[in-house]
């Protein structure tokens, strides 16, 4: 996959042919005579103008890893609808947005990953991920990730992350914000337990929202350690075969908020808990657990737990919600308007 890298100026002026609108300077990217000629008229100007660079079996460059070795901060990536195998990257610009065209970009790790972390390795800030299917990342350490972020600040849209160790993998990092919706985290984690469809590390916030975690492989759907958890809207379930442990881990307690998801248990989970909360140390100001307007159904066999808050330590306040099949919840609860159904 070594192929040249095509001369970034060179693709630059070809994208700029093509346009409707041509602007009225020339990008001072530009390594061209004519744009170093201009660079001290159109410096203030190029602030706001960011590049686009087009990835695709169509265009000069053919993978996304020779857009990441071009890309600059602030640039936009259009990849192709098509398939990439054994392509991977690491994205070390920020303010970068990153799409697929046309329908997703399918990234098949094949043995390949960056840096032995991922498919992509994000080491900007500010980096937003749209219409991308990360696919089968394995490395010798048991955590390939689809991403792995170890800059600041990730958005997710429209994803897909299938047979990975970890779906989404991230670092520490107190002023980082992670936001992951519509996508589709399915079939992560390398079986030991230790790696999960998502994991987020100690951050300032992370929110899941109108997204689906399912089949994990013996990890957790969702593990977060972030200081604030938001997780609303989704889909999170074993499905008739999962295996997962928790379908909600915050190992770290934190200020968290679970509301509006759909919570499915199935009958060959490893663990009888559906969320736990405070598993492990509580090293954030704010600790305090909100379960609202939740469906959650169990199809496990034998034994159920709703919800686990650490003794003596937090309280949880869970209203509204629904639950089929299992009534136990155990920790300091305040409990109001939930409604308890049997199983069918």
């Amino acid at each position: 996959m070594n192929q040249p890298l095509p001369d970034r100026g060179h693709l630059l002026q070809r994208t700029r042919r093509a346009r409707a609108t041509a602007r009225a300077w020339p990008s001072p990217r530009l390594r061209s005579s004519s744009a170093i000629g201009l660079l001290a008229l159109s410096l203030a100007a190029s602030a706001a103008f960011a590049d686009t660079l087009k990835v695709g079996p169509h265009h000069p460059l053919r993978l996304p890893s020779q857009a990441a070795a071009l890309a600059r901060d602030g640039d936009t990536i259009e990849i192709e609808a098509a398939y990439y195998p054994g392509d991977a990257a690491v994205w070390r610009a920020s303010n970068l947005t990153i799409r697929g065209i046309g329908g997703k970009a399918q990234l098949l790790s094949q043995g390949v990953t960056a840096e032995g972390k991922a498919i992509w390795v994000v080491k900007g800030r500010n980096t937003t991920i749209e219409n991308i299917a990360f696919i089968d990342a394995r490395v010798p350490d048991r955590n390939g990730a689809g991403i792995r972020l170890e800059g600041a600040n990730l958005t997710v849209r429209d994803c897909l992350f299938r047979d990975n160790e970890n779906g989404i993998l991230t670092g520490a990092n107190p002023e980082s914000e992670v936001l992951v919706e519509g996508s589709e985290f399915d079939h992560n984690g390398h079986g030991d337990g230790r790696s999960h469809n998502i994991y987020i590390g100690a951050i300032r916030k992370f929110t899941l929202r109108n997204s689906v975690s399912q089949n994990a492989r013996i990890g957790h759907q969702v593990k977060s350690r972030a200081a604030v958890t938001l997780i609303q809207n989704n889909r999170i379930q074993d499905g008739p075969t999962g295996r997962s442990s928790y379908l909600i881990d915050l190992p770290s307690g934190g200020d968290a908020v679970i509301e509006g998801n759909t919570l499915h248990r199935g009958k060959w989970a490893e663990n009888h808990t559906m969320v736990a909360y405070g598993a492990e140390n509580m090293p954030h100001a704010m600790n305090q657990l909100r379960v609202i307007g939740n469906t959650f159904v169990n199809d496990l066999r034998q034994g159920c737990r709703l919800i686990w808050v650490k003794p003596r330590i937090a309280t949880a306040a869970v209203s509204r919600n629904r639950f089929v099949g299992c009534t136990r919840i155990d920790g300091a609860v305040q409990m109001a308007d939930n409604i308890t159904m049997a199983k069918e």
